[in-house]
């Protein structure tokens, strides 16, 4: 049996905790990452306690595998989960892919609602259970730790969801779980789901129930909890919610309800907390999407308090408006760091202290953008040093496209004239063109060096990474190509060139992204529940 069956059955209150970031909250559109970037993401999970990482959809094109593979290579401790369909050729590619895990997961799903099974699969319920049979059979051949998954599980009849979870477990699942694929669910139905299946599938001691809630209504995490306390004991979750649509249950959400009504949710996991906003941050800048200031847990705001009543009640005493500490989830004031006469040395022992080790070549470069940015700013606080080092961190060196120079001509008479040099493919490149504007003009300098017509600006967004009007500003552009989505972000003192950096960065990916080949048979709607 699998490690974390048995640790379930040895503690009834054990959750276990199942990040699916680097799969299903990359299916958001825009939030595709790189290889580098995918095994950023898996570490910082890996020490965050997370028990099982789904790294993707093997089958879905090389650079997926690789991605899988590379993570299974890497990851310390985790179970490596690799998603597939009921098919052979899938869950062989995710089973080679997998295969250099420590601890391996093969995780596989269909349809079992009527709606998707007549219209999706066009496959009868006999086929259907014939096909999990032989799935779960063929996965279980390469590791005893096998998912099996109903896509569409809270509108499936119930008769037929509890013969296909019978089925499955008979064929050697040991996790199952039932997805709310369109966040169609209300709490106390997806509860009463499991309440249902606990009571009817003569075998189900045999496995885990797992949940997996999308946004939708605004209800994943509501309905994960529910699912959690009448009887599941896995959570299926992503960072910052981030998922297709209205997004996934968020795993900070999930995790610090559970730490901090320990009276109404009596379970256990093994996330580290204090390692929650440094994930979340670093996300956000590997994907572009930047967190609402209002959202739970990690926003903003979060632990903000402008009103004077609160404020008041909070220098008295900090529990009147705080059911949790900002230290809880890695949250500290950000402080004073070096200035401009600090030295490399002192550079590098700051960064250590942070948690950030970078190579020899991105620590020399973040060492002299941090010298540029002290001349600039007044004070350079722990959050600006964070913003330029992620920042370093997400220009690779085999990017095609690297920012080099930026002068701007702007002002109300006119005309905006963007004047930039950029090195493409080793050489050296510049374009002076006007535009609608400095932002306008500087985007047509960089489509004048490197052409790309078929894209299409979607986002463009500004903010302060801290307070001041010196304060480092944080750009975000989304492009759109043919039905790709990419997210590129860029940091500077100077907000121009951060644009410039941003929609370089977008451009870098999208170049990538156009070289990511899917097969036919497979769409974005194939690996989604």
């Amino acid at each position: 049996m699998s490690r974390h069956y048995e640790e379930s059955k040895k503690d009834p209150s054990r959750i276990i905790i199942f990040d699916t970031t680097l799969r299903d909250g990359e299916q958001s559109p825009g939030c595709s990452m790189n290889l580098e970037e995918k095994l950023r993401m898996a570490a910082l999970l890996d020490e965050m306690g997370v028990d099982v990482i789904e790294a993707g959809f093997p089958i879905a094109s090389p650079g997926d595998f690789e991605a899988v593979n590379e993570i299974a290579k890497t990851v310390k401790n985790a179970t490596v989960a690799g998603l597939c369909r009921a098919k052979a050729g899938d869950i062989e590619s995710a089973a080679e892919a997998i295969k250099p895990a420590k601890h391996k997961r093969i995780h596989t799903f269909i349809s079992t609602s009527p709606l998707h099974m007549k219209y999706k699969l066009q496959m009868g319920p006999n086929s259907v259970i014939e096909a999990i049979h032989e799935s779960v059979s063929l996965a279980r051949k390469f590791t005893d730790d096998v998912e099996w998954s109903a896509e569409d599980g809270s509108r499936t009849e119930h008769d037929f969801l509890c013969q296909a979870v019978e089925t499955a477990i008979a064929a050697g699942a040991t996790t199952i779980n039932i997805p709310d694929t369109v966040g169609y669910a209300m709490p106390d139905d997806y509860a009463a789901l499991f309440a249902m299946l606990l009571n009817r599938v003569p075998n189900i001691d045999k496995a885990i129930l797992s949940v997996h809630c999308h946004n939708d209504l605004g209800l994943a995490v509501a309905n994960s909890l529910a699912g959690v306390k009448a009887g599941a004991r896995q959570i299926e979750c992503t960072i910052n919610g981030i998922g297709e649509r209205a997004g996934n249950a968020a795993l900070e959400e999930v995790i610090m309800a559970m730490r901090t009504r320990p009276d109404s949710l009596p379970f256990k996991n093994e996330i580290d907390t204090t390692r929650i906003t440094k994930i979340s941050r670093t996300l956000s800048s590997i994907t572009g999407f930047n967190v609402q200031p209002n959202k739970a847990i990690v926003g903003a705001n979060a632990f903000a308090h402008e009103s004077g009543i609160h404020q008041d009640g909070m220098l008295k005493n900090a529990q009147t408006y705080e059911i949790m500490t900002p230290e809880s989830v890695g949250l500290t004031e950000s402080k004073l760091v070096l200035g401009k006469h600090s030295g490399r040395h002192a550079f590098r022992a700051k960064l250590e202290e942070m948690g950030y080790e970078l190579s020899d070549h991105a620590l020399n470069e973040a060492f002299q953008r941090f010298k540029i940015l002290a001349d600039k700013k007044k004070e350079v606080f722990e959050d600006d040093l964070k913003a330029l080092v992620e920042d370093e961190i997400a220009s690779e060196d085999n990017d095609r496209i690297k920012f080099m120079a930026l002068h701007v001509e702007a002002g109300t008479n006119g005309p905006q004239v963007a004047d930039i040099t950029l090195r493409v493919d080793g050489e050296e490149k510049q374009a002076k063109v006007q535009g609608n504007g400095p932002v306008d003009a500087i985007f047509n300098a960089i489509r004048a060096i490197y052409p790309h017509d078929d894209s299409i600006l979607k986002l463009y967004q500004v903010h302060a990474v801290t307070g001041g009007t010196d304060a480092q500003a944080e750009v975000t552009v989304r492009l759109e190509e043919t039905g790709r989505t990419v997210n590129g972000q860029g940091i500077d003192a100077d907000t121009l060139v951060a644009s410039a950096r941003a929609y370089i960065h977008a451009l870098n990916k999208l170049i990538v992204k156009r070289h990511k080949v899917r097969p036919d048979a497979l769409t974005a709607a194939d690996g989604s529940f």
